[in-house]
């Protein structure tokens, strides 16, 4: 199999995934959307609830509700996750099957980040 194949693919189904949530309000009760299992189960909101709802805003154009949704997702994770994809889809165009790595410190940045960010939403 190419190289490209698996980061397209990701791309073919985030654009899916885009598709259904734009005509999707995640606002609004009765959507077929699935709930927060940590919200589910505890009441609290996890590092990434409001999620859904930010991504519905940025494909409106709304970058105050957006902000409102997840601030820190918003301002740290989306700017992350578009530059790891962005790395993994120029290695795979030369030819690397291997997508790039976080890395140890990484990760440790990543749940040190996401864990004051929950601490932090829930006692607002």
């Amino acid at each position: 199999m190419p190289p490209l194949v698996a980061p397209l693919a990701v791309l073919g189904v985030g654009a899916a995934a885009s598709l259904y949530l734009v005509n999707t309000d995640p606002h609004q009760e009765g959507q077929w959307l699935p709930r927060c299992p940590f919200n589910w189960l505890t009441g609290l909101l996890c590092p990434v609830c409001g999620g859904t709802r930010m991504v519905y805003d940025l494909l409106h154009g709304d970058l105050a509700a957006a902000f409102h949704d997840n601030a820190v997702l918003l301002v740290l994770g989306v700017p992350a996750a578009l530059t790891l994809y962005g790395r993994w889809l120029l290695a795979a165009a030369r030819g690397r099957r291997e997508p790039p790595q976080v890395g140890n410190r990484g990760a440790l940045m990543v749940l040190s980040v996401a864990s004051v960010w929950m601490v932090a939403r829930n006692l607002m």
